[in-house]
C-alpha cells in the first residue's frame, strides 16, 4: 500500500491529520507506528486544535525530518533540511490557501463556535481527508515512498 493510502486510512481510522500523514511515512523511515502516533499526535487541528500549521503540514514537515533531519551539528545538513521543508510548503501552498487550518477551513476552529460550525458544515470530513492526500502525494514524490 502507498503511503499516501496509508495516511488516507489512518485518518479514516479516526487518527489527527497530523498523525495520519506523518505515520504513513515514518513507517518507511524506520518509526515504528506507535511512536509515531504518539510524537504526531498533539499536532492535530493545526498544532492542539489552535487554527495554526495545519497537521498535514507538521506531520509532512516530522517525515522530512526523519527522512533529512541532520543527526551531528552540520550547517550544510540542516540547510538542505530546511530547503526540504521549503519545498514542500511551496508546493502545499500553491494548491491551496495557504499553510494554516485557520485559512484552509475557513473557519478558526481554535473558537469553540467556528470549530463547531466548521464541524456541522462536514468539513473535516470532505476538506480534511483531500488535505491529507494532497500533502501525502507531494511527500510520495519527494521521498519515493513504494
Amino acid at each position: 500500500m502507498k503511503c499516501t493510502e496509508r495516511a488516507a486510512a489512518y485518518f479514516g481510522e479516526g487518527f489527527n491529520c497530523s498523525q495520519a500523514v506523518c505515520t504513513a511515512f515514518a513507517e518507511e523511515l524506520g518509526i515504528d507506528r506507535d511512536t509515531a502516533l504518539k510524537f504526531a499526535a498533539g499536532f492535530g487541528g493545526g498544532m492542539g486544535r489552535m487554527g495554526g500549521t495545519c497537521g498535514v503540514v507538521t506531520g509532512a514537515y516530522m517525515a522530512l525530518g526523519l527522512k533529512y533531519g541532520p543527526t551531528q551539528a552540520n550547517p550544510e545538513a540542516k540547510a538542505a533540511m530546511y530547503a526540504s521543508i521549503r519545498k514542500f510548503a511551496e508546493q502545499f501552498a500553491a494548491g491551496h490557501q495557504g499553510l494554516e487550518c485557520r485559512e484552509l477551513l475557513g473557519y478558526d476552529i481554535s473558537i469553540a463556535e467556528e470549530h463547531e460550525t466548521a464541524r456541522n458544515k462536514g468539513l473535516f470530513k470532505t476538506i480534511c481527508p483531500q488535505l491529507v492526500r494532497d500533502a501525502s502525494e507531494i511527500l510520495e514524490e519527494m521521498l519515493s515512498c513504494a
